[in-house]
């Protein structure tokens, strides 16, 4: 049984003029600190992938560990970061994003996913899209099936789901 959307849009915090004037911030750590509103997040995405045989859950550094580690608790499943380049310690696989002025890296372990494996890529906001869409081409670089990729939050503005297809995209909250 898969549980209905949870109301999380009241538990984000928007903070004007932040990081510079014209931007409204968009601060999770306040649904991070209602502990319904986290716990119908995470119950929710649970009961959405539960029985469709996920292998692993993916999630993007650094906020997406925060959703990904307790899905895949959930799920009875492993946990798969997602870094920036540099930060994990065995051999790894790259994949460049472009960033509003410039190129970012991401990282994942060679031997983080097994080829067929399915999987579930998480990250708290999707805006411009780039680094879920990095992480997605890591996954499917090592032989996985991106079963879906999550944003807790989408910036639909900026039109980030639309790099994204044809893979299947959720995102629990969305601001136009």
């Amino acid at each position: 049984m898969t549980l209905s959307m949870p109301d999380l849009k009241s538990t984000i915090r928007e903070i004007p003029d932040f990081p510079k004037p014209g931007i409204s911030f968009k601060d999770i750590t306040t649904l991070l600190s209602d502990p319904t509103a986290f716990r119908e997040c995470i119950q929710y995405l649970a009961s959405r992938y539960r029985g469709q045989d996920v292998s692993k859950v993916v999630g993007v550094e650094s906020r997406g560990f925060i959703f990904a580690a307790p899905l895949a608790y959930e799920l009875g499943v492993g946990l798969v970061p997602v870094r920036k380049k540099g930060k994990l310690p065995a051999r790894c696989i790259q994949q460049n994003y472009d960033l509003e002025y410039g190129i970012d890296t991401v990282e994942m372990h060679c031997d983080a996913i097994e080829p067929g494996e399915n999987v579930i890529v998480v990250d708290d906001v999707i805006a411009t899209g780039g680094t879920l869409v990095a992480a997605c081409q890591l996954v499917e670089e090592l032989g996985g099936v991106v079963m879906e990729s999550v944003a807790v939050l989408e910036l639909e503005f900026l039109n980030g789901r639309s790099k994204l297809a044809p893979r299947p995209f959720l995102s629990m909250v969305q601001y136009q």
